[in-house]
């Protein structure tokens, strides 16, 4: 049935770049809004970036406006998230969510999809 499935994780310097993309199946995915979280060791899963179904709007965390940017290929059913000025607060496994659109996502509220993970490191 519904997937999503990320990928595009590792390990990265402080101050380095990082790709991920987020690949949807199963569900018609030109009416879902899409959204990044991400969770790190110790800590409760937290919204990074949002957009929606269309492409035409996006939210963001404070803590990564201006590094992080959020975007999708509905002909491909791809979400990605482009990660500049890496930091080690970063450090976090990058989830991948997709609810039903009626309004962008910017919390966990009425999730109807997650992905399994996929981890970045920001480290020397």
């Amino acid at each position: 049935q519904a997937q999503l499935v990320e990928s595009g994780g590792g390990l990265v310097p402080p101050g380095g770049s990082l790709r991920l993309s987020c690949a949807a199946s199963g569900f018609p995915f030109d009416n879902y809004a899409i959204a990044w979280f991400r969770q790190a060791p110790g800590k409760e899963r937290e919204f990074v970036a949002g957009i929606s179904q269309s492409g035409g709007g996006s939210d963001y965390a404070d803590s990564v406006k201006g590094r992080f940017t959020i975007s999708r290929d509905n002909s491909k059913n791809t979400v990605y998230l482009q990660m500049n000025s890496l930091k080690p607060e970063d450090t976090a496994v990058y989830y991948c969510a997709a609810r039903f659109a009626y309004s962008r996502i910017t919390s966990r509220n009425g999730i109807d999809y997650w992905g399994k993970g996929t981890l970045v490191t920001v480290s020397s």
